[in-house]
């Protein structure tokens, strides 16, 4: 099992976008644009305070009537946001994404955001692993060294 920790190492950037919760929707989707991201961490100060994703634009917004330019990240953020550390499992994340259904889990360590991790992320570390013992089994298998 890899821990989130190495996950977050092999990053190609590990910088967390991070938005405001008085910003616009419509500012929220163009940093996600921008940064070819599905999600931000909604801040204020040090302190997360939500998550905002694609899902959150797909229901909150355009099927309630309201409009990006106009509405606030705050009013259709998920305020109830679920976390992980950097020591825990990826095998203990995909199991919190799967019966959450959630893409994206930020890391927390100390109560200090340090990363975030995509399902994507996880799939990408479990596929390396599963490549990785297969290569030592067919060693094994074969005799090679």
């Amino acid at each position: 099992m890899t821990a989130v920790a190495k996950i977050l190492q092999s990053k190609p950037d590990a910088t967390v976008q991070t938005i405001s919760p008085a910003a616009s929707v419509l500012d929220a989707l163009q940093l996600m644009a921008d940064k070819g991201i599905g999600a931000l961490i909604v801040t204020e100060g040090a302190s997360i305070v939500g998550i905002f994703t694609e899902r959150d634009y797909a229901r909150k917004i355009a099927l309630m009537g309201r409009t990006s330019a106009v509405t606030q990240v705050k009013d259709v953020m998920t305020s109830a946001v679920m976390f992980v550390r950097p020591d825990q499992t990826s095998e203990q994340c995909m199991q919190l994404m799967s019966n959450n259904r959630l893409r994206h889990l930020p890391v927390v360590d100390g109560g200090k955001l340090v990363g975030m991790i995509s399902i994507g992320d996880l799939v990408k570390d479990i596929i390396s692993e599963q490549k990785f013992i297969i290569e030592q089994l067919e060693n094994y298998i074969t005799g090679s060294h």
